[in-house]
């Protein structure tokens, strides 16, 4: 990581497999290796330890035991466009997880929005008050 939003990527972590991509491409399909299977290695990266927890976390099944983040990319049909995809949600993955959640402050309704409520309540109550004694 490096400067105010500026992520970079330590290329020696990154490790790329092509293999054959399922869905469309005719002949090609069976004969090139289309397919990005994208390995990045978390558990050494040069990150904070809360932006690795929330890596995991909103990687979910794509992050590996060993701390592994697994991307698929098949959506092309060409090997660099896949290989771009992957690269780019990677990047956007670890953009997400940068970035801090803002803490929640608790707050309290309002005297107006409390009387609203209960008001509401009352006249709920009055309906079905009504509606048992026409019965």
């Amino acid at each position: 990581m490096r400067g105010r939003g500026a992520i970079a990527i330590d290329e020696s972590l990154v490790t790329e497999q092509f293999v054959r991509a399922p869905g469309p491409g005719g002949q090609n399909v069976n004969k090139v290796a289309t397919a990005v299977q994208l390995r990045y290695d978390v558990a050494r990266a040069d990150l904070p330890a809360d932006t690795k927890r929330r890596l995991a976390a909103l990687a979910g099944s794509m992050m590996t035991r060993d701390g592994e983040l697994v991307i698929q990319a098949s959506r092309f049909r060409s090997q660099a466009k896949n290989r771009e995809d992957a690269r780019a949600r990677l990047l956007q993955l670890l953009r997400k997880a940068a970035v801090r959640p803002r803490a929640r402050i608790p707050t309290a309704p309002s005297a107006a929005a409390r009387e609203r409520r209960l008001e509401a309540k009352r006249r709920r109550g009055r309906v079905k008050r009504e509606r048992r004694a026409l019965e």
